[in-house]
């Protein structure tokens, strides 16, 4: 369970697939914090074990979580990306490193909408929701390209990405890559069963150990011409939300990391940590100093989810319009800068509480068998993703000038 979360009897409907399948936003809130409660059970030890998570992703897979954006005349729960996003920051109040396999499939899946057309969707999404895939990816624009040389009517995948969220685990994979002859930029769907995708167990960072973000390599993989998804040539406003909507899958789940640590520090005040000996009261609960530090650790969440949000609100409307040719690239950069924000505010209130939660834990509460200090680990690994520094520019820049960030797959 998160700290602020409302409790509310979910809407259910009984199905021959689940006893009380969800039918509503927070119903499937209610089976995201299930799930979570079920992660969190084991959520130290698994972390320091550090294997690849196969059995956390059958968590989600029974929870019916990784169907959640496939339309519901398709075989999924047809929510929308409200959903999503709050289902993401709750499993990562769990574990961080599933928060984000969980949002980086949902991102992935969408390349579906972002660069495809209808009649690949009709295709491919009611086969992923019959076998309920969980997407991964292989992006990193900071690694050599891919290249898709075309051979017998599709084209031949070669090459490396060290970083790719999901790969290790995934289904099916969303690759980006380039055309050997042209250099046109394409995004294309791999079986990552094929002999000739190597996906390496070579995740060893301190944090999101759980997150399946090594390497993949693909030798001479065949991609038939109907997986092509669509082409990043001649982006579009529409083509370009893709990063503001991955950056707001990161949002998520750095808030989620924080109201992790907060829920997991109140447990152990409330149950172990000893009053100071000087504070002149009998319980923890009861030292004035702890309790400010509470408060003031939970007004920042409060106050960066809200930020966040207003930023899913507001993309949550142009995601699920009905004309994406609608969207102007001045409501494209608004969204941008809006979402860069809830990027600022979220990596630093996710750095800030996971890192002081000790203060009213106390010194025991540093055991290593506690692994508190994975909240702070996972946060602090994956919010150098990239720089924040640049997106407080991004910030400051449209607000002095009105500038809007340049589309890149990192901003």
């Amino acid at each position: 369970m998160t700290t602020n979360e409302t409790e509310t009897t979910p809407e259910t409907e009984t199905t021959p697939e689940t006893e009380t399948t969800p039918r509503d936003h927070e119903g499937w809130l209610a089976r995201a914090r299930a799930a979570a409660a079920e992660l969190a059970a084991d959520a130290a030890e698994r972390d320091r074990a550090g294997r690849p998570p196969f059995a956390e992703v059958e968590v989600l897979r029974r929870a019916g979580l990784l169907t959640l954006l496939i339309p519901a005349e398709r075989g999924g729960a047809g929510r929308t990306w409200r959903t999503a996003y709050q289902v993401t920051r709750e499993i990562a109040a769990a574990d961080g490193g599933i928060g984000q396999l969980l949002g980086y499939h949902y991102l992935l899946s969408w390349n579906l909408h972002f660069f495809g057309e209808e009649k690949l969707r009709e295709r491919v999404e009611p086969q992923a929701a019959e076998e309920r895939w969980l997407w991964g990816g292989a992006f990193n624009p900071r690694d050599p390209d891919l290249t898709l040389t075309p051979k017998d009517g599709g084209f031949e995948l070669n090459g490396t990405k060290t970083f790719a969220t999901g790969a290790r685990v995934g289904d099916r994979l969303a690759v980006g890559a380039v055309h050997a002859h042209t250099g046109e930029p394409l995004v294309v769907i791999v079986d990552p069963r094929h002999e000739g995708v190597h996906r390496p167990d070579d995740w060893d960072n301190i944090g999101q150990r759980l997150s399946a973000s090594g390497s993949v390599s693909f030798s001479a993989v065949p991609v038939p011409e109907e997986d092509v998804i669509g082409s990043l040539a001649d982006p579009s406003p529409w083509t370009t939300l893709v990063t503001p909507a991955i950056q707001l899958v990161f949002v998520q789940f750095y808030i989620g990391i924080a109201e992790g640590a907060l829920a997991a520090a109140r447990d152990y005040t409330r149950t172990t940590t000893r009053p100071w000996l000087f504070s002149g009261v009998d319980r923890a609960v009861d030292d004035p100093y702890v309790l400010a530090l509470y408060g003031d650790l939970l007004a920042r969440v409060k106050a960066a989810r809200a930020l966040a949000d207003q930023a899913v609100e507001e993309i949550e409307q142009v995601l699920h319009a009905p004309d994406r040719e609608a969207l102007t690239e001045r409501r494209r950069g608004e969204l941008a800068v809006l979402i860069a924000a809830a990027k600022v505010a979220a990596t630093e209130v996710s750095l800030n509480v996971s890192s002081r939660i000790f203060e009213v834990t106390g010194a025991r509460s540093t055991r290593a068998a506690l692994a508190l200090d994975r909240f702070w680990r996972n946060a602090r690994t994956h919010t150098l993703h990239d720089p924040v520094s640049y997106k407080k520019r991004e910030v400051g820049a449209h607000f002095l000038t009105g500038r809007f960030p340049e589309f890149s797959l990192y901003t």
